[in-house]
């Protein structure tokens, strides 16, 4: 299967990046100015890049738009991460692209769905309209490009399953912000809310400090709870017996301790 894409940045070269591993042959175009990732982190540009055949062209200028046609004509799909109303402006709007290449899907990765397609926004954006954000602190992964460039992946894998069975070209768009709302249902069910079962009021799923440093348990299962409880020699599970109890080691050494026992408990990394 052959993929172009026009997509920079995060999410597209990811699911570009899962297209390479199960074998089909991307073929990324790239402006003059080339990649912004890879300016801002390069080693991760070329990480979600490897695998994929990097072409330099100008889809501003004539001779841009006839080599992309060139890549085009062969391609069982288009991943583009521009507004559509770039596209248009490019003479990329799906009329033009069904009308050339009637077999050619699109995937279309963008902000938001239709009305809104052509508003602007970014990770921290999305999040921040979700509630998933505690000012002041910013957010440590990029939820809604990570989980965006996986829903892209699979929509791609969909439509390029329809191209084999010989169906003709079809559209598809993934919003980033719907892709963030769809991480977001643990909190809008109320589970990590603050007073949620997983927001750390459950004294079996929280994070404790230790002699040196944190750890992290999730002894939500009964036999799990069970087993931390009678380990610890502990009369009642509680935030502050825990809390007690786990001061007298490092985390280090708790977390040898349950690798041991089968609980789960991490260390929380720095």
């Amino acid at each position: 299967m052959r993929i172009v894409t026009l997509a920079l940045n995060v999410p597209g070269p990811l699911a570009a990046k899962r297209w390479v591993e199960h074998g089909a042959t991307v073929i990324k175009v790239e402006p003059p100015g080339g990649d912004p990732l890879d300016i801002y982190c390069a080693n991760w540009c070329v990480d979600l890049n490897q695998g994929q055949q990097r072409q330099t062209i100008d889809l501003k200028s004539s001779e841009g738009k006839e080599a992309l046609a060139v890549l085009l004509s062969t391609a069982d799909l288009l991943l583009t991460a521009q507004r559509p109303a770039v596209l248009e402006r490019l003479g990329l709007g799906w009329s033009a692209l069904q009308e050339k290449y009637p077999k050619l899907s699109h995937l279309a990765v963008v902000g938001y769905l239709a009305p809104n397609e052509n508003e602007a926004g970014h990770d921290l954006t999305y999040q921040a309209s979700l509630g998933l954000l505690a000012p002041p602190a910013m957010p440590r992964t990029l939820m809604a490009d990570m989980a965006g460039g996986e829903r892209a992946a699979l929509e791609g894998m969909a439509l390029l399953m329809a191209r084999q069975a010989g169906e003709d070209g079809q559209q598809v768009f993934v919003a980033l912000s719907e892709a963030a709302e769809y991480m977001a249902q643990p909190l809008a069910y109320g589970l990590t809310h603050e007073k949620g079962l997983l927001a750390g009021k459950n004294p079996v799923y929280s994070l404790y400090e230790t002699a040196s440093g944190w750890v992290a348990i999730a002894a939500l299962e009964p036999h799990f709870s069970a087993r931390l409880k009678k380990e610890l020699e502990l009369t009642e599970l509680s935030h502050e017996s825990l809390g007690a109890k786990l001061k007298k080691q490092t985390a280090t050494e708790w977390f040898e301790w349950a690798k041991e026992l089968d609980i789960p408990l991490a260390v929380v990394k720095d």
